[in-house]
């Protein structure tokens, strides 16, 4: 879900962590021009990261909260950050041990100790929140903790577990302060990030100032942020343009950005070298009207990437054949392979070999991101020109959305997914692995022994064959239709520093970084 930056080629997984020095934030030297404007359309669900799985929650939570290790720019490896070193014990790779800084404190004034880290880890899988992170922790089997040492056991061997908790996942709250069992309601964030979130309003803005307890891997202080949240890209793109926020975050409009040029005066525009990817992905419970596969095999042979990232994209986008996008280790071309141009008569074929009637009549849902509405018309259009498939598309809000296809409430929805960590896991187990974070009722035992292989060999460059293979499964049985990915933009004006470093697909948004120049 969500975006250090990855790195095409062999992205390394280390077994122990060097230690690091305690470290606070260092005075920026500024201070009097008033807060940095950011703005964005992800919403954010909840403040709570026992309940939140989603790219804008976890955008904001990655500053006021910490976890045990986290992503440096220009890094593929976990470093410490309220851990002082980590690193997994033996060689089966089903211990994993962190030693937690001295001198840590909550923004509230307490101490932040072992049994607030492992108080944080249960909390998740006590409270097993279907919009939490659960998911990603499913290696995880207990939490021990003895001085400032914290110990994970795992269920089976997992080399991919220093990258999950460098995630918001990982994000330690007080256990004074957030209830065992349930998830804290209201405004209130006690965490120990490099920010202090002053003031909160859903769906409108955070006001967030440097926090001068935080000791970790940041290094220097951070300005005063207010981040502006925008309900689409249009209202975006309007703010853009008329200046009312210094930089300009994810899904402006795909128009707004292919209109950007190099050579315009005052503006910044900064990539990112994470993927990011959008899938239509089928609800197969029973009584859906995709549950045969030869429905959505067909629905696979229609689709038209092509003409999506162009049409609709403005070619801000490239068309996605695999579940591992382009840039990560093992990403192969499986549905390309098993689906190579459009073809309605090979769609016909399908369904009338499966003795299914068309037209096959099913919804299809969406939410947030740019270019939604034309890009669900543009499915539609493609599918019902067949005259095999009847499209009934809905735009839903966005935490309405979550908490529906959790529940199994749409046939088929479209999804955005950002890497969680630089690995090509985090494009597989969260989206075909059991008890996936996509709830759409696919399970594959061949799909989770070789994720559990991929798990369990620690030279990731490795996992490669295991990767195409688990890409090859997923074209031929279509629990989800790979659509396009893209890199993420950020636009800013030119007198803001630290734009570059902003996101970068991991979910991890650098307020940190931005500074006036």
């Amino acid at each position: 879900m969500r975006g250090v930056r990855v790195r095409t080629g062999v992205l390394g997984v280390v077994l122990l962590f060097s230690g690091a020095t305690g470290c606070g934030l260092m005075p920026s030297g500024d201070g009097d021009r008033g807060p940095i404007t950011v703005g964005t359309t992800d919403a954010v669900t909840g403040l709570d990261p026992a309940g939140t799985y989603d790219v804008g929650s976890w955008a904001l939570h990655s500053n006021v909260y910490q976890s045990l290790l986290t992503f440096t720019p220009g890094s593929s490896v976990p470093v410490p950050d309220a851990a002082e070193r980590c690193g997994f014990q033996g060689q089966d790779l089903r211990t994993y041990a962190c030693t937690l800084r001295e001198g840590l404190k909550f923004t509230n004034g307490h101490d932040l100790t072992v049994d607030d880290v492992k108080f944080s880890f249960d909390r998740i899988g006590r409270i097993k929140s279907k919009q939490g992170p659960g998911s990603l922790l499913d290696t995880l089997a207990d939490v021990r903790t003895a001085g400032r040492a914290v110990t994970f056991r795992l269920r089976v061997p997992d080399a991919t577990f220093p990258f999950k908790i460098a995630t918001g996942a990982g994000a330690i709250v007080d256990s004074r302060t957030y209830p065992a069992d349930r998830l804290r309601e209201g405004a209130a964030v006690d965490g120990s990030g490099p920010y202090v979130l002053k003031d909160y309003r859903q769906g409108l803005s955070a006001e967030l100032r440097p926090n001068d307890r935080y000791r970790g891997a940041v290094r220097h202080k951070g300005e005063p942020v207010t981040v502006r949240y925008y309900r689409d890209p249009a209202a975006l793109a309007q703010a853009w343009q008329r200046r009312t926020v210094d930089v300009a975050g994810r899904q402006l409009p795909p128009a707004v950005l292919a209109g950007q040029s190099p050579s315009d005066t005052g503006v910044k525009m900064m990539e990112t070298s994470g993927p990011t990817s959008r899938s239509m992905v089928f609800n197969l419970r029973d009584g859906s009207p995709v549950k045969d596969v030869a429905v959505r095999r067909a629905v696979a042979a229609v689709v038209d990437r092509t003409a999506l990232a162009r049409d609709i994209h403005r070619r801000t986008v490239e068309p996605l054949y695999s579940l591992v996008p382009q840039g990560l280790t093992g990403h192969a071309t499986s549905f390309f392979d098993a689906y190579p141009e459009p073809d309605p008569g090979r769609a016909r074929t399908l369904l009338r070999q499966a003795g299914i009637t068309a037209p096959v009549r099913f919804g299809l849902a969406y939410s947030q991101g740019a270019a939604t509405d034309e890009e669900a018309a543009l499915l539609k259009k493609q599918l019902e020109a067949t005259g095999l498939f009847e499209v009934t598309t809905r735009h839903v809000e966005w935490k309405e959305f979550l908490e529906g296809y959790a529940r199994g409430a749409y046939d088929a929805y479209c999804v955005t997914w950002v890497a969680d960590f630089p690995d090509p896991d985090t494009f597989i187990t969260p989206l075909v692995g059991e008890g996936s974070a996509l709830h759409s009722g696919y399970a594959s035992p061949r799909v989770d022994r070789l994720i559990r292989a991929v798990q369990r060999n620690y030279q990731r460059g490795r996992v490669a064959e295991d990767v195409r293979e688990i890409q090859r499964i997923v074209a031929e049985d279509v629990p989800l239709l790979p659509l396009w990915q893209k890199k993420e933009y950020t636009l800013g004006e030119s007198g803001v520093s630290g734009t570059q470093y902003l996101s970068d697909g991991t979910g991890i948004l650098r307020l940190w970084e931005l500074g006036r120049i």
